[in-house]
C-alpha cells in the first residue's frame, strides 16, 4: 500500500484515549500529575508514548481554568520525547449546574442534576493535543446545543422535570469541530464524548441522550444545524455506545458505521480479546469487552493502518489509532 502513495503523501497518526486522568476533585489529577508516582498515571503516559499519535484526544482528562492538568501531562509526554506544542480544550459541560432537578431525586446541584455528569466542573473533560497547528478562530463548539433543538430529539422522552428543556444541553462533555493545519490541507476533527447510556431508571433519560449524541454527526453531515460541516473531515471519541453488544441504542451506532459518507477503519490488536476484536473497553463481569471509542474518517481519506493499545493497568479503555495518507 505505501509504494502505491504519491511522494508527496503526508502520514498522519490520529488517536483517541480515555486514559482515566480524573480524580474525585479539582486539582487532584494535576497534584497526581506533578508529583509523578501515579502507576496509573505513568501506566496512560506509556501507552501514549508507545503509541507516537500525531493527533491525540483525550476523553477523560480533568478540565481546569487555567489548563494545568494538561500543560502538566504535555510536559509529562515532552519529557518522555513526545511534544505536543498545541493544544484545544475549552471548558465542557460537565459539573456545570442546570439549576434542576434532573435525576428526580428531590436534591439540587448534584451532580446527575449538572448538564454532563461531574462531582465539580470540568471533571471528565476533553483536550486535544496536536503535533500541527489548530486554527483556533475557525473552530466550532457546538457544546451549548440544546437538546430540545435536535431534530427527531428524544428528549420529550427522557421524563426531565418541566422547563429543563429550555437549558439542557445535548452534550454532556462536548461536541468540537476544530480544523487542524497539515501539510495536506485542513482536517477537521469531530471531537465528542458521549455519557454513559446506564445509571438511570425506566425513563432511559442516558441512554436516549446518549443515541441522540451519537446522532448529532448525522444530522451535521445532513446540513441539518445551522452551520454547515466542512470536509475532510474525522469523527473522533468516546461513543459510549456498541454496535453489537451492551446498553444503549446500538441501532444509532450502527446507521452511522454503515454511512457511506464515513469509512471504519475496524482497528484491533494481537492482544485485544479474541471473541471481541474490536473492543476499546473491558468491564469484566457480566458486561465484557466493549467497542466504546471510535476514529472514523470522511470516506474520500485514504486509511493506511488502525489499531489498538492497551494496559490494564492504564484503565478500562484502550487507546485506538489511525493513520491516513494525506496527499
Amino acid at each position: 500500500m505505501l509504494l502505491g502513495l504519491p511522494a508527496a503523501a503526508e502520514t498522519l497518526r490520529l488517536a483517541t484515549f480515555s486514559a482515566g486522568l480524573s480524580r474525585p476533585g479539582p486539582g487532584l489529577v494535576l497534584a497526581a500529575l506533578q508529583k509523578g508516582d501515579d502507576p496509573q498515571i505513568a501506566a496512560a503516559v506509556a501507552v501514549i508514548v508507545a503509541a507516537q499519535p500525531d493527533v491525540l484526544l483525550l476523553t477523560d482528562l480533568d478540565w481546569d481554568y487555567r489548563s494545568e492538568a494538561l500543560g502538566a501531562l504535555q510536559k509529562r509526554l515532552a519529557g518522555q520525547g513526545l511534544d505536543y506544542p498545541f493544544a484545544h480544550a475549552p471548558q465542557p459541560n460537565t459539573g456545570i449546574d442546570t439549576g434542576f432537578d434532573i435525576d428526580g431525586n428531590g436534591r439540587l446541584s448534584e451532580p446527575r442534576d449538572a448538564q454532563g455528569y461531574g462531582q465539580f466542573t470540568g471533571q471528565h473533560g476533553l483536550a486535544l493535543l496536536t503535533k500541527r497547528p489548530i486554527l483556533a478562530d475557525q473552530a466550532r463548539d457546538f457544546s451549548g446545543f440544546l437538546w430540545a433543538d435536535l431534530p427527531g430529539s428524544q428528549l420529550p422522552q427522557a421524563n426531565l422535570p418541566e422547563g429543563a428543556e429550555t437549558v439542557q444541553r445535548l452534550a454532556s462533555t462536548a461536541f468540537w469541530d476544530v480544523p487542524v493545519q497539515t501539510g495536506a490541507g485542513v482536517l477537521h476533527l469531530w471531537a465528542y464524548a458521549a455519557t454513559t447510556p446506564v445509571f438511570d431508571g425506566p425513563e432511559d433519560r442516558n441512554g436516549r441522550r446518549n443515541g441522540d449524541e451519537t446522532a448529532f454527526w448525522r444530522h451535521y453531515l445532513n446540513g441539518d444545524l445551522p452551520q454547515a460541516p466542512a470536509a475532510p473531515f474525522v469523527i473522533l471519541g468516546l461513543a459510549n455506545l456498541d454496535p453489537d453488544r451492551g446498553e444503549g441504542q446500538r441501532n444509532v451506532m450502527q446507521r452511522l458505521l454503515a454511512d457511506p459518507r464515513l469509512q471504519d477503519p475496524r482497528p484491533t490488536a494481537p492482544d485485544a480479546p479474541p471473541t471481541h476484536p474490536l473492543a476499546t473497553a473491558d468491564f469484566g463481569g457480566g458486561v465484557g469487552p466493549l467497542r466504546l471509542d471510535y476514529i472514523l474518517p470522511a470516506a474520500g481519506l485514504t486509511v493506511l493502518a488502525a489499531g489498538t493499545i492497551g494496559d490494564p493497568q492504564a484503565g478500562r479503555h484502550r487507546l485506538v489509532w489511525v493513520d491516513l495518507a494525506l496527499p
